[in-house]
């Protein structure tokens, strides 16, 4: 092999980093307990986006918050999330996050939106309007349940 040439482990520079972030939000929560108020470290998160992905996650928070109040904000792999009795229902990726061309709203299997036999769990998010706002309301409460 080439000096220049990296071998491949099966993960990205991001996605190990994304993994070192998941690995001190555990820490802090054991540290903390888990009933600890994390939200503020969510939107010290979100302050540190680009503004493009800030305008959006700091929506999609309020939106949260508006829609989905009994679900709790935490840090997921570095990753805004909102969780229920500690596991994640949904999160916001920022577009910076991976290096994409769009931030992400996903859900886990935690969020009750099945639907037949196939569903979407993760939503491209390029901008905000009252229609989309909408949909990502009605999204998140059943989300919920």
């Amino acid at each position: 092999m080439a000096a220049n040439e990296k071998s491949y482990d099966g993960f990205t520079d991001d996605e190990r980093e994304a993994m070192k972030e998941h690995a001190k939000e555990l820490k802090a929560t054991k540290r903390r307990g888990a009933k600890a108020d994390t939200e503020p470290d969510v939107l010290a998160k979100i302050a540190e986006m680009p503004d493009e992905d800030r305008a959006l996650a700091e929506r999609v928070h309020a939106l949260v918050k508006e829609n989905a109040p009994a679900l709790t904000a935490k840090l997921w792999y570095g990753m805004p999330a909102y969780a229920r009795d500690g596991k994640v229902v949904c999160f916001f990726q920022s577009a910076q996050k991976f290096k994409s061309r769009y931030a992400t709203l996903g859900f886990s299997d935690q969020a009750a939106l099945d639907e037949d036999t196939l569903w979407p769990t993760a939503y491209a998010l390029t901008a905000l309007n009252p229609a989309t706002e909408k949909r990502i309301a009605e999204l998140l409460t059943r989300a919920a349940g």
